[in-house]
């Protein structure tokens, strides 16, 4: 998704969305839980988006054309990953376009783990994640090695740990086998019994069956900080004149050359950016409906990419329940309905073909001292409305695993946020990052679902290596755009339709 994936207008009409309005949740429980719903986008203001298709945009004559090596549309974390990745190790100019403006996508709607637990070995992404991993600790290293309050404070980094919670002996069973796969691939991984557990989470309950795996290594960042100081480097080429960001600018169009058919250039709705080398898209979950629009009236691609929703809360300054590092329950990690025998969940419904709403449990404390807790998914296209329903699914499901948050009333009405995102999300659970049949001069990089922040160092990098040419650290083959096109019929909303214009 990443930033033009939130590029539509919010509704007025919905109060949550209005940032100087709330509004309180409540279920119908003996317990009444207050949630205040605070703009998630209140940090970052966006302005009206054109349509595309209900009015005619402005001429190229009267658009101002500018020249650059390669153009990213897109600013999220994959966007902006991709240009700190060119300016850094090439001599290349990049140009950077948003409908939006960063963060107020899915990169900014995440908890911001960089995990391994929930990876399996010899699956088509390990290798990607692996590398990935490693430039980020690489990363916080050197932001480290600079001082001013080093990679905690720049990053939002903690090497917390994280640990997969099971219940059950079958859960168990299922842990023990990771935990020794990803032993045989060289991570730090121990399988703790109950008992071992409790001395690392006192509070959290997971009955005499059940345990977890530890990784000691795995750690989390923070999107807004570390999207800023991308932002920061990415700027410091300006000078240079190899760098040009322009948010709020939505992509409208590609321009081909009218003897080669070569796109040369990106039209947004008041730029021309030429790219010479390479224009990639990093649209996340509107890459599919951006390349309609681009590719019209022959639309030969068809790349099954779909938003993914998702809820997430927001405890600020939550001193109710302690916390030593970073939590998922095993039923995560297969994407599975993790249905609570106190909590029911809505049936499916005509919009959701994948199956009901799943709720797992993960639970992060941030370097501001916040509690989030998470996660829903559903897939309801792209609407950004609150299901006044979910924040409290998410916080019976957590109070399943920590028992105290069952004896905290919530009344927070200045210090709760829901985060609500739209994972771009690939039926076969991996990223498509390569070049776009008979266009190879066009890449697309999106479909990393809730792995973006994790897998966006390893895929800039990677992305870096097609444009240029050289061989991947990372094959490249099982993320190809060749045999993923859909082969069912999704529903494809035009983009003035879905900018809510």
């Amino acid at each position: 998704m990443d930033a033009i994936a939130f590029a539509s207008v919010p509704n007025p009409s919905h109060a949550p969305f209005s940032s100087s309005s709330s509004s309180s949740l409540s279920a119908s429980s003996s317990r009444v839980h207050r949630f205040s719903v605070r703009d998630p986008w209140r940090r970052r203001r966006r302005l009206p988006l054109p349509a595309l298709r209900s009015q005619r945009p402005e001429s190229a004559a009267d658009k101002s054309a500018s020249y650059h090596d390669v153009v990213v549309v897109g600013a999220g974390i994959i966007g902006l990953s991709i240009a700190r990745h060119l300016l850094l190790h090439t001599p290349l100019s990049v140009a950077v376009a948003d409908a939006a403006v960063p963060c107020t996508g899915a990169t900014g709607a995440g908890q911001g783990y960089l995990w391994m637990s929930h990876r399996t070995p010899g699956s088509d992404t390990w290798e990607l994640a692996v590398r990935s991993k490693q430039l980020w600790e690489e990363l916080a290293a050197e932001v480290d090695g600079l001082g001013g309050g080093g990679a905690r404070e720049r990053l939002g980094w903690m090497r917390t740990g994280s640990l997969l919670v099971g219940r059950t002996s079958e859960e168990m069973a299922t842990l023990e086998a990771r935990t020794k796969a990803l032993s045989q691939a060289g991570i730090r991984a121990e399988c703790l019994s109950a008992a071992s557990l409790q001395a690392l989470e006192p509070e959290l309950y997971v009955g005499h069956d059940g345990g977890a795996m530890f990784l000691p290594e795995d750690c989390q960042i923070d999107a807004f900080q570390t999207v800023s100081l991308i932002e920061k480097t990415n700027s410091s080429y300006s000078s240079e004149g190899r760098y040009m960001e322009l948010y709020n600018d939505p992509a409208m169009s590609l321009l081909r050359s009218e003897t080669t058919g070569t796109v040369e250039a990106v039209q947004t709705s008041k730029h021309i950016l030429y790219g010479r080398k390479a224009i990639v898209i990093a649209s996340g979950a509107w890459t599919r409906t951006l390349l309609h629009s681009f590719l019209e009236p022959n639309p030969i691609l068809d790349i099954p990419v779909m938003p993914r929703k998702g809820h997430l809360l927001v405890l600020e300054k939550f001193d109710k329940l302690k916390l030593n590092h970073g939590l998922m329950e095993l039923g995560y990690v297969g994407h599975q309905v993790a249905k609570s025998s106190s909590t029911p969940l809505p049936s499916e419904t005509s919009e959701d073909k994948h199956g009901a709403l799943s709720i797992s449990m993960t639970a992060t404390i941030n370097t501001k001292g916040n509690l989030i807790l998470g996660s829903s998914r559903e897939f309801k296209g792209f609407s950004r409305e609150v299901d006044t329903s979910i924040p409290k699914y998410i916080w019976d499901r957590a109070a399943e695993f920590f028992p105290t948050l069952k004896n905290v009333h919530l009344d927070i009405s200045e210090n709760t946020e829901i985060r609500i995102g739209h994972r771009p999300y690939m039926p076969d659970g991996k990223p498509v990052i390569g070049s776009v049949p008979d266009l190879p001069n066009v890449l697309i990089a999106t479909g990393h679902e809730g792995s973006g922040l994790a897998l966006a160092l390893g895929t800039a990098e990677m992305v870096t290596d097609m444009i240029l040419g050289n061989p991947g650290k990372v094959d490249f083959s099982p993320f190809s755009i060749k045999d993923r096109s859909s082969s069912v019929k999704l529903p494809l909303l035009s983009l003035s339709i879905l900018w809510n214009i």
